[in-house]
């Protein structure tokens, strides 16, 4: 039992050990707090349990001196106390994940790695078909799946089971599941021959079809008498495409800081893209940070006759006619396609002034690893979708 000394009216933020009922017993008053605390140990009165109650008083002391004390006194309370407390001793049942949380989840997680253009063309139009699935149980993934090859093209099909199977995967690293029920699915989906996806269907244009095209910008050929814009504007900008086999994304957000004053070389740093809310400048480029390219003598040329005398740095290289970006989908409806319907030449997409650059500087000697670093692909990419496929082929003697 403890002495006279230890029964003395404890001062506020000491604790006092007594025994009740032959239970240990923390009593003390914290500076502040009107209310006396008692705590039971919970412990009959022996020498080993007096030093768990001893090393529990020095605690709560502790606490009151560094002002971190817990008025509830849950923190001080034996294990077995907290449970027995507790009048819910239902087991908690954690709710279960379905494929559009974890989809939502999956997106925020992504948003800041991708550009703004990769949001809006692929995870929104993701998003729409996930939407409209006939179940988010991923249990049910055969009948998901199923559904998807059902309802939309086998190409886009097989892309979305991908995205669907890289959110489970990361939602299991995330430990939101345990397993992923589309792991392996995309693979076992065959495309038929010739299907690959559209940045590869390469249909270039011969080089009399871009000097027909150019010819027909500059002279307003294809132009209503009726329309405002004069194709001709455009010429330039067309020309700087089939020339340097640029991203139109790229070539829209050139500033004439972006070329070296002495017209010799032409830095890619940024790219006009479209997002949720309308067309933004992002820095970087789609593949890489940035890109030079080396001007020839044709270009220089044409580059200084093309700089107003009053640009500035932050100029637009190929304003639109009110000085802005051009729009490349107004662009495409009002000037694209009525050449090209003109001309009498299939429609293409402006992307393919890119692969033409690509397929003629191949043809006319350049190195598929020169060509790679021009244009900003990899000499992977050249080699398996343009160098194999060259429109004239000529077997040598041998």
């Amino acid at each position: 039992m403890y002495s006279e000394e230890a029964r003395k009216k404890a001062s506020k933020g000491s604790v006092q050990i007594t025994v009740s009922h032959s239970r240990l017993q923390l009593r003390f008053r914290v500076q502040g707090i009107s209310k006396r605390f008692n705590l039971s140990m919970g412990l009959s009165d022996t020498p080993t349990n007096r030093k768990a109650a001893e090393q529990r008083a020095r605690q709560i002391e502790l606490d009151i001196a560094s002002g971190n004390f817990d008025p509830t006194l849950a923190k001080y309370k034996p294990a077995y106390s907290l449970s027995i407390a507790s009048p819910d001793l239902t087991p908690k049942t954690t709710p279960k994940a379905t494929l559009d949380t974890l989809w939502e989840k999956f997106i925020e997680y992504k948003r800041p790695q991708c550009s703004p253009s990769t949001m809006r063309l692929q995870y929104k139009t993701f998003t729409k078909y996930l939407n409209e699935l006939p179940t988010h149980d991923l249990d049910e993934a055969s009948v998901i799946r199923d559904h998807i090859l059902k309802k939309i093209p086998i190409d886009s099909a097989k892309r979305f089971i991908i995205r669907l199977s890289a959110c489970c995967n990361w939602a299991m690293k995330s430990g939101w599941i345990t397993e992923n029920p589309f792991q392996g699915m995309a693979s076992e989906i065959k495309l038929p021959k010739g299907e690959g996806g559209e940045l590869f269907a390469i249909n270039p244009f011969s080089t009399e079809e871009r000097e027909a095209i150019l010819e027909a910008l500059l002279a307003n050929t294809a132009c209503s008498k009726f329309s405002r814009v004069k194709h001709s504007h455009y010429y330039p900008f067309v020309f700087f495409l089939f020339n340097t086999g640029a991203r139109p994304s790229e070539v829209i957000a050139l500033q004439w800081k972006h070329i070296s004053d002495d017209f010799r070389s032409i830095s890619f740093v940024q790219a006009v893209v479209e997002s949720d809310q309308g067309a933004v400048c992002k820095h970087g480029l789609k593949t890489q940070e940035r890109r030079r390219f080396p001007c020839n003598e044709k270009m220089r040329g044409f580059l200084k006759v093309l700089k107003p005398k009053e640009a500035t740095a932050e100029t637009l290289v190929f304003p639109s006619p009110t000085g802005k970006w051009i729009d490349s989908n107004n662009f495409r409806n009002r000037i694209w396609t009525p050449v090209l319907d003109k001309l009498a030449i299939e429609y293409r997409k402006l992307y393919q002034t890119r692969h033409t650059f690509i397929t003629l500087a191949l043809e006319n000697g350049l190195d598929a690893k020169d060509v790679a670093r021009l244009v900003g692909n990899s000499p992977e990419i050249i080699y398996r979708h343009y160098a194999g496929n060259k429109r004239d082929l000529c077997v040598p003697v041998f």
